[in-house]
C-alpha cells in the first residue's frame, strides 16, 4: 500500500524528492508501530483508536507537535488516496485534528547586515558563482531547489525576467534587475571557460557538476557567517529576508505571494508579523507617547 501511494505522489502529484522521502519515512514508521503494537500487517485495517494511540505514543516519546502534525498529514493523504481508490470505505483520520503549535516568526537577515555582504571584484569562477547563488536567492526569493534546477535558457535578458519551476512544477515569472543579469552573464562566461561542455543547469559546483542542496547551503551559510549573528543561516533564510524586506518597504502582500509562488495567501502572511514588529519599534522611537 505504501509503495503504491508513493508511486502516486511521485508520478501523478509530482511531489518533490524531499517530500516523497519524508512521506515514505513517516508511513514506514507508522507501519512498524502498527505491526509491533497491534500485530497488524495490513494498513487498511487501521482504525481511529490506533491512530490516536500512535499520536499519543509519539508525544510520550518527546516528539514536537510540528513533527507529529507532519506525520498526521502524511497519514491523512495516504488514507484519503485509498478512499478515492475505493480500497477502504472511510479514512481512520476522521475526527483527528492537528496538534496546536506555537507560531514562529519567519527568521530573516536585517537590512543593515545584508549591506555588509561584499565580494571580491575579480574574474574568478568560484567567487562569481558564490556571489550569484547568494544574489539570486536574495533578489528573487526563490527556493534553493528552484535555484539548483535553473537552466541558462530560463534567464530572459531582453525581458529582464527569470522563469522558475516551483512546487508541483508550477511555473512563475520573477522580474530581475540589470545588474543581476550582468552578473549571470559574467558567471556563465567564466563557467564555460573553466568547464567547456554543455550544462543542463545554470549553477554548477567546483567540478562543473549540478550543485547539491548541501553545496548551496554551505555557500550561503559561509557568507552569512561573516555578516550576521542570527542563528539560522540557510538559503531559506534568504527567501524569508526577500519577503520581509519587500513588506517593510511597502510592497503589496499579494504581489509577494506571486513572487514566492505561494498557492495560499496564508503562507505569505507569516511575514506580516515581522512588519508589525518593525512598526511597533518605529512607533516607540518616534511617537511622544511611544516610551510610556
Amino acid at each position: 500500500m505504501i509503495e503504491r501511494f508513493i508511486s502516486h505522489i511521485q508520478t501523478e502529484k509530482r511531489y518533490s524528492v524531499h517530500t516523497i522521502k519524508a512521506y515514505r519515512r513517516d508511513l514506514e514508521q507508522f507501519s512498524d508501530y502498527v505491526k509491533e503494537t497491534y500485530d497488524i500487517d495490513n494498513l487498511s485495517l487501521v482504525d481511529t483508536p490506533i491512530i490516536r494511540s500512535y499520536i499519543i505514543d509519539r508525544k510520550e516519546k518527546g516528539m514536537e507537535n510540528r513533527t507529529i502534525n507532519r506525520k498526521i498529514s502524511a497519514l491523512r493523504s495516504f488514507y484519503e488516496y485509498y478512499v478515492r481508490e475505493k480500497q477502504i470505505k472511510m479514512t481512520p483520520l476522521m475526527g483527528i485534528k492537528s496538534l496546536k503549535q506555537p507560531k514562529e516568526l519567519a527568521k530573516f537577515v536585517p537590512e543593515h547586515d545584508m549591506n555588509k555582504v561584499s565580494f571580491e571584484d575579480i574574474d574568478d569562477f568560484e567567487v562569481r558563482r558564490n556571489e550569484l547563488v547568494f544574489e539570486i536567492l536574495y533578489q528573487t526569493g526563490m527556493r534553493q531547489a528552484e535555484l539548483r534546477t535553473l537552466r541558462d535558457e530560463d534567464v530572459d535578458k531582453n525581458s529582464h525576467i527569470i522563469k522558475v519551476f516551483g512546487k508541483r512544477s508550477k511555473e512563475r515569472i520573477i522580474p530581475v534587475e540589470r545588474e543581476l543579469l550582468s552578473l549571470i552573464e559574467r558567471y556563465i562566461q567564466l563557467r564555460d571557460e573553466q568547464f567547456p561542455w554543455s550544462h543542463s543547469r545554470l549553477i554548477v559546483d567546483n567540478k562543473g557538476k549540478e550543485a547539491s542542496p548541501k553545496f548551496i547551503y554551505t555557500i550561503v551559510h559561509n557568507i552569512l557567517m561573516g555578516v550576521t549573528t542570527i542563528e539560522q543561516k540557510s538559503p531559506h533564510v534568504l527567501r524569508h529576508t526577500f519577503a520581509t524586506h519587500l513588506l517593510n518597504r511597502g510592497a503589496d502582500i499579494r504581489a509577494i505571494q506571486k513572487l514566492l509562488g505561494h498557492s495560499s495567501l496564508n503562507s505569505t502572511q507569516v511575514y506580516t508579523h515581522n512588519t508589525i514588529d518593525k512598526l511597533k519599534d518605529v512607533y516607540k522611537k518616534a511617537h511622544p507617547y511611544g516610551d510610556k
